[in-house]
């Protein structure tokens, strides 16, 4: 084919799978606004809100890297047909239950929308790989992915915030699952499948015991969360039991041919840090939604803090907040051309942390937390978009699956384990406290703790990218990788 076709082709691709973004980033955004409606529907807690949050991102650390090997290995679009298929199914069980376990279940299912965005970079890296410049077309072809995403995600938050002031809740959480059936044709009909793939034996031994390792550190945290967690021995045992699973796990990976995850990848001077700053950072972009849309809906008259906004109020400054993604997303290839993807990489995450830690003196007004979020959004839609393109760039031919998915399963499980530590800080000191303190409500304390948390690790990824080589990420350092 010629590079006009060969684009060409890229372009349509592109084309498509920004529609399937643009799904996930509206059920990224459409149910954030009414996590406080949802919390009263079924007689819950405001801190329990975080068990959705880490339930599904602990299933998504599992579901990740074995869709992306399974990409690699069998097809790309059958994988992405299947996680939607199974996406559909959780949406549509939501607006029909008001049990908590049933609840939980579904949300958590729900989280097999993280593994489209990797096996989208993967597939796009797989027919860009052969073109002149395939990693600056592959990091834009990402901001326009990113920018879709943030797009649904605004159009999304907007719409949920409007709807769940005027309608009933069964009626406005069947609309995403209504959005991702059409998804699933949209792939179905208009994605071709990836041109290569390495077929092998799917490592299923590597997948048990990473999975047990991962239910053993996400579930202790989650006892830690259960009246008298923090004092309980059991709760620390199976914490420490899932730590010391991953021994096993990396020996394994490390002896067998063709591994779930090369854990060798951890070692390389570009991809390492890379993983590491993925994790660190979805400590912020994943466990602290929650948070954030129950301080703004806090009502300040009764507690004492928070902005007591409506859906819709709320809403507004989850798109604000997007809009900035958007921009940060599509201003990284950019930024990343004048300097360095690496340069850039570190700038993103101080502006993450600029805009957490500001939350310590500025919390008190509604333009004051849309400020901050902005900051922070700016950083965190480039990051979005860097970390997978970096990684394919800088992965193995073989494996640009495996890596773009490590990035995903990486800032998964950081999010999951922040999702787990926010939703202690908000109910112990809940437990603790006296007066405002107590209700449905979480604690100003904890709040406090979410941002010093945020602020801090975007502060540690910034000076882990310090580490990575200075041309990491370009065409000349993906060369010899790719070969």
């Amino acid at each position: 084919m010629t590079r006009t076709a060969t684009l060409g082709a890229l372009v349509t691709v592109v084309g498509f799978l920004a529609f399937v973004e643009f799904t996930s980033g509206v059920l990224q955004g459409y149910y954030t606004p009414m996590l406080t409606d949802i919390a009263r529907h079924l007689g819950i807690h405001d801190a329990d809100v975080n068990w959705f949050e880490g339930a599904q991102l602990m299933l998504s650390a599992l579901v990740v890297p074995a869709f992306a090997k399974l990409g690699d290995m069998i097809g790309r679009k059958r994988m992405l047909l299947i996680s939607t298929a199974i996406t559909a199914v959780a949406a549509f069980v939501l607006p029909f239950t008001t049990t908590f376990g049933v609840y939980l279940v579904a949300w958590a299912l729900m989280g097999f929308y993280v593994v489209w965005l990797p096996l989208e970079i993967a597939l796009i890296w797989s027919r860009a790989r052969r073109m002149e410049g395939s990693s600056a077309i592959t990091a834009k072809a990402a901001g326009i992915l990113v920018a879709a995403l943030e797009g649904g995600a605004i159009l999304g938050a907007l719409a949920g915030g409007a709807l769940v002031d005027v309608l009933p809740l069964t009626v406005v959480l069947c609309v995403p699952a209504f959005l991702v059936v059409v998804c699933f044709f949209v792939i179905l009909f208009g994605v071709k499948e990836s041109p290569e793939k390495t077929g092998g034996v799917f490592d299923t031994t590597g997948l048990v015991l990473i999975s047990l390792s991962l239910i053993g550190l996400t579930g202790g945290l989650s006892l830690l969360r259960l009246p008298g967690g923090v004092a309980n021995p059991l709760s620390w045992a199976v914490i420490v039991i899932g730590l010391v699973l991953v021994v096993p796990f990396v020996f394994w990976e490390l002896r067998h041919q063709d591994p779930l995850i090369d854990v060798r990848m951890f070692r390389s001077p570009a991809l390492g840090p890379v993983f590491l700053t993925a994790g660190l950072f979805g400590v912020s972009v994943l466990g602290a939604q929650a948070p954030l849309s129950t301080f703004a809906r806090t009502d300040p008259q009764v507690y004492g803090y928070g902005l007591g906004t409506t859906g819709f109020q709320t809403s507004l400054i989850i798109g604000l907040y997007l809009i900035a993604m958007i921009a940060g997303a599509l201003l990284f290839p950019v930024a990343a051309r004048l300097v360095t993807p690496r340069i850039t990489l570190i700038g993103a995450s101080l502006l993450v942390a600029v805009g957490f830690l500001l939350f310590l003196p500025f919390h008190g007004a509604y333009l004051q937390l849309i400020t901050n979020m902005m900051i922070a959004g700016i950083g965190s839609g480039a990051l979005v978009a860097a970390l997978p393109a970096a990684a394919a760039s800088a992965a193995p031919s073989t494996q640009t699956g495996v890596a773009t998915g490590l990035t995903n399963s990486v800032k998964t499980v950081g999010g999951a384990i922040a999702s787990c530590v926010f939703g202690i800080a908000l109910m112990h000191a809940v437990a603790g406290g006296t007066g405002a303190d107590t209700g449905t409500a979480g604690s100003f304390s904890g709040y406090v703790t979410v941002w010093i948390v945020c602020g801090v690790t975007a502060l540690a990824a910034a000076v882990l990218l310090l580490f990575v080589p200075k041309q990491a990420f370009t065409d000349r350092a993906g060369e010899p990788a790719a070969g």
